[in-house]
């Protein structure tokens, strides 16, 4: 079954889980480990990318997000291409470090931001990396530290973080390691680590009470949250990929009406973006942009692209033509 496209508009929170290829270690040691939080905090702030929390283990690490601008792939794909490069030359190995495929889960805030702060916070102790809290109060390749302010890593957003559990720095920092400490005896917490309509609404047997009473809600792999939410994300990622199939198609029926018009004109297409001058060019090119812009609706700067003008040059022509 193919997998999903990725879903993401900037602002969007994800809960971002990346491994080792065939689960092989991504850290040997604390060097490694410098090189991926450091890398990680520089392309934070250079993205506007606020980082809530995150854990970085020997082979996998686990990151929760709010994309920026430029949205979470080329946000991954630096972070994970520029850390491979340096782990591959300092080990002097080759070939794929991560899995393909990084996991991105969209997570609907109000239900489950500070679950999975403390989730993601509590790898460590879980994976007996740390043997206590107090332990992993101190524990340097873990944002949990940096929320309670024993370790230091100003590209995280813990005052966001901390806003959840009090007004006041102190009150929230002990009732976060109370809500966290709450959290050890959980467990791993399946359903906090991927999308779906049976993860997000607690379990298969909350699913088939709503469907034994003719409730219908609407789940997606990809997306963590209450059936709103996911329709909510799915339309907004469908207006946007019909934009873009719009665009496309506008595309496509441009140049099909640019080749079958030098064809039965007898011109070439390569005459027409050379810009040459020559009355019987100059006037062909005309009615082309005419064509583009009032028939098509193709906007002034792509006509321009497509029969080598300028986009002033082609508002000249329409205002010639008016």
């Amino acid at each position: 079954m193919p997998r999903g496209a990725r879903l993401d508009t900037p602002g969007t929170l994800h809960h971002v889980i990346l491994r080792g290829i065939e689960r092989r270690d991504i850290v040997d040691d604390d060097l490694d480990r410098e090189s991926f939080v450091s890398r990680l905090g520089r392309l934070a702030e250079e993205s506007r990318t606020a980082i809530y929390a995150w854990a970085l283990l020997d082979n996998h690490a686990h990151i929760l997000m709010r994309s920026g601008l430029s949205g979470i792939s080329t946000f991954m794909r630096r972070l994970l291409t520029g850390y491979a490069i340096f782990y591959n030359r300092r080990h002097h190995r080759y070939g794929h470090l991560f899995q393909n495929r990084y996991k991105s889960i969209i997570c609907e805030e109000d239900s489950y931001f500070t679950e999975l702060v403390r989730y993601i916070h509590l790898n460590p102790l879980r994976a007996g990396i740390v043997e206590s809290l107090a332990k992993l109060d101190r524990h340097p390749w873990c944002g949990h530290g940096v929320v309670m302010g024993r370790c230091d890593a100003a590209w995280q957003d813990r005052n966001y973080v901390l806003k959840w559990f009090g007004r006041t720095e102190g009150r929230a920092k002990r009732a976060y390691r109370e809500f966290v400490e709450k959290g050890i005896a959980q467990g791993k917490r399946p359903e906090l680590v991927g999308g779906g309509l049976i993860r997000s609404l607690g379990g298969w047997s909350v699913v088939k009470s709503l469907r034994r009473s003719g409730a219908q809600e609407k789940g997606d792999a990809r997306i963590l949250g209450s059936g709103d939410f996911v329709a909510q994300v799915i339309n907004e990622a469908e207006q946007k990929v019909r934009r873009q199939l719009a665009a496309d198609d506008l595309i496509e029926r441009a140049e099909k009406l640019i080749k079958d018009y030098c064809l039965e004109h007898n011109i070439s297409i390569d005459v027409l973006h050379s810009g040459s001058r020559r009355q019987a060019v100059s006037s062909k090119r005309s009615q082309l942009a005419l064509m583009l812009v009032n028939k098509i609706g193709l906007s002034m700067a792509e006509t321009g692209r497509k029969l080598g003008l300028t986009t002033s040059g082609v508002a000249q022509i329409l205002r010639r033509k008016s």
